[in-house]
């Protein structure tokens, strides 16, 4: 889940590590004082209120789960009249121009992948998806806010939502320029410091730094996927950058940049917080993003031991961030093909739903399934029982979106 705040904002809305979408230059007004009752999570929904509630739809319909219809309802109350979404409409009985509400990129890209997946929302999809092709840069990728320069971050959630809807963002010209030549142009090169990551734009001097968070977010961007993913065809998992001489394709950039992520989380099993005070300091969403994305990329077995750090040590981290923390820690497990009803003793699931209102139904998932079995102590589940021990341990028990923090480019 591709996205960037600033400490300063992260400050001012008491969140640390959850899953966020990056600071608009304009940020959204204030809320009323009552949160709406089909808000998922209680904190101040001025910077990420869309964000965290797309996230928490998507991820409950990905296991299954179906979300409560005020919940949607809130969701789609959040669509200004000319398609896009801002990052909180307090007054959706008026204009986004009145109350001052700014339609993103990030926030309407999350409210396209949830809107799509949860059907019958086509209306408001192809709105989303139409303001989103009028955004584009003429460097041929997007910005968080419109007129501002492109960033890896906002391209690839982008690329990600109108993957999604059925688009084939990837070769969307404007001027000329696409998005995966963008992101072919800010992939550092195999022989400077940080090859194979992708920065999150250039600073002033057009220099590039490797930035983990956009590069996470710039593998699934160049392989055209969103949030939700599973695993790749298996691929050579070595931690090499490889170039060729020529101008990266899609693929290349992929595989360059989920190498660097495995190359950074070989050591620790996760990502480093990079915000002022973080000091060696774990990052659970931007770990959980990089997670998706090296499965995404097929190198499952680079993902586990990322994962399995997870599943030990994020429940914390998630109960203090919320629910797009928990949407997250779900996605990743999904990415991964385990079981989010169990993840270290926490159900995930439970807690997301737990933050918002109940939903309405749950289909059983095989998940469920066996976990009924093994209530009632049938042959089955103690079988089923061995095998997922067996995987766990196989495994080693092993995110757009911050989570995902952006640490901008000077």
């Amino acid at each position: 889940m591709n996205v960037r705040r600033s400490a300063a904002v992260l400050a001012a809305i008491g969140v640390i590590a959850a899953a966020a979408p990056a600071m608009a230059a304009s940020p959204s007004p204030s809320p009323s004082k009552a949160l709406p009752s089909g808000l998922y999570g209680s904190a101040d929904p001025k910077y990420d209120g869309v964000w965290r509630q797309s996230l928490a739809l998507l991820a409950q319909r990905t296991v299954g789960v179906r979300p409560a219809a005020e919940a949607v309802d809130w969701l789609v109350g959040q669509q200004c009249a000319n398609g896009g979404f801002a990052a909180y409409r307090p007054d959706p009985g008026k204009t986004c121009e009145a109350t001052g509400a700014q339609a993103d990129t990030n926030s309407t890209a999350a409210a396209v992948q949830a809107l799509h997946a949860l059907g019958e929302h086509d209306g408001e999809v192809h709105k989303a998806v139409v303001w989103l092709k009028m955004m584009q840069n003429k460097d041929g990728g997007w910005s968080y806010t419109p007129g501002s320069p492109s960033d890896t971050n906002s391209t690839s959630v982008v690329i990600g939502a109108l993957a999604a809807a059925g688009e084939q963002p990837l070769q969307l010209r404007t001027e000329g320029r696409t998005p995966a030549e963008l992101l072919a142009k800010w992939s550092i090169p195999c022989d400077e410091d940080g090859g194979g990551a992708l920065a999150y734009q250039p600073d002033k001097k057009g220099e590039l730094a490797a930035n983990a968070d956009a590069t996470a977010a710039g593998v699934l961007g160049a392989l055209g996927k969103g949030f939700v993913t599973t695993a790749g065809k298996a691929v050579e998992e070595g931690n090499a950058c490889a170039d060729s001489g020529k101008p990266l394709t899609p693929r290349e950039i992929a595989r360059n940049g989920a190498a660097y992520l495995a190359d950074e989380m070989h050591d620790t099993a996760h990502l480093t917080s990079a915000l002022p005070g973080a000091k060696d300091q774990p990052d659970y969403g931007n770990t959980a993003d990089a997670v998706v994305a090296l499965a995404a990329q097929g190198r499952m077995r680079q993902a586990r031991e990322p994962y399995a750090w997870l599943v030990t040590n994020s429940a914390r981290w998630a109960k203090q961030s919320g629910p797009a923390a928990y949407a997250q820690l779900i996605l990743a497990a999904h990415a991964m093909g385990a079981d989010p009803h169990d993840s270290g003793g926490t159900d995930l699931v439970k807690a997301l739903d737990a933050t918002g209102p109940a939903p309405q139904t749950a289909r059983a998932t095989g998940a469920e399934t066996e976990r009924a079995e093994h209530d009632s102590g049938t042959k089955a589940t103690k079988v089923w029982w061995i095998v997922g021990t067996g995987l766990v341990a196989g495994i080693g028990i092993g995110f757009l979106l911050s989570g995902r923090r952006r640490k901008q480019q000077p």
